[in-house]
Formats: structure tokens, C-alpha cells, sequence
């Protein structure tokens, strides 16, 4: 097992640990000793088991309070997903009937042949205009 130093509350401590969790030890120390420089500040130099004490409970507390936070969310996160899957499970609505207006072939022609008409006069109104 190799030996790992930490150091938490300004004082150094040598901690065996498991090959590989060198890591996860020097995470979990920085932690301690951010809780432990907090006590500091607030408190003063205390004794090392007390600071040592005082650091784990303070981070028991955080922790609760996030186990917490967690499981407030795990319960959202279930009843969407039962929202989700009731959606999901629901028959689709029936599909909405739109009409769309049909132009009958009359009015069409009936257009074109006034659109006819106009082009007609225009081209007549145009000659008298260029003749005169």
C-alpha cells in the first residue's frame, strides 16, 4: 500500500491508501482541510483532534444537506419521468380536418378571360396613344 502525505489544518499527516486512490485521497484531504482552515480562522489553533472532529462533522453536514438536495431531485426527476411515459402511453388525438376553399374552374376562367380583355384594351389604348 503506498504512503501518501496529506496535509489538513496546516499539519502534515501520512495516510496509506489503496494503489491507484493516491488521487482520491488528496481530493477527499483538500476538502478536510478547506473545512479545517475555515475552523481556523473562525476559532483559532485547537487541538488536532478536535480540528480533526470539527472538519469530518462539517462535512458530514454539507454532505446530508446534498444527500438531501439529491433526493428532492431524484423525486422530481421520477415523477417526470412517470409524466413522460404517461404522455408517451397516451393515444395520439385524432387528427384535426382542415378544408381548404376549392376555386371552381369557372371563376378561373372567368378571370382569365377578363385578364384577356384588359390585355386587349390595353394594347388598343396604347396604338391610339402612339398614333395621335
Amino acid at each position: 500500500m503506498p504512503e501518501t502525505e496529506i496535509k489538513i489544518g496546516g499539519r502534515s499527516f501520512s495516510v496509506s491508501c489503496q494503489e491507484g486512490e493516491e488521487h482520491f485521497l488528496q481530493s477527499a484531504a483538500k476538502l478536510l482541510d478547506a473545512e479545517a482552515a475555515v475552523l481556523n480562522t473562525q476559532v483559532g489553533r485547537i487541538p488536532e483532534p478536535r480540528m480533526l472532529l470539527m472538519a469530518g462533522l462539517m462535512l458530514a453536514d454539507k454532505t446530508a444537506g446534498l444527500e438531501e438536495k439529491l433526493r428532492e431531485a431524484e423525486g422530481k426527476l421520477g415523477a417526470q419521468e412517470a409524466l413522460l411515459e404517461e404522455l408517451r402511453s397516451t393515444p395520439a388525438p385524432d387528427p384535426e380536418r382542415v378544408e381548404v376553399a376549392v376555386i371552381p374552374p369557372i371563376v378561373t376562367d372567368t378571370l382569365a378571360e377578363l385578364a384577356a380583355r384588359t390585355e386587349a384594351l390595353a394594347d388598343r389604348v396604347e396604338e391610339k396613344v402612339n398614333a395621335g
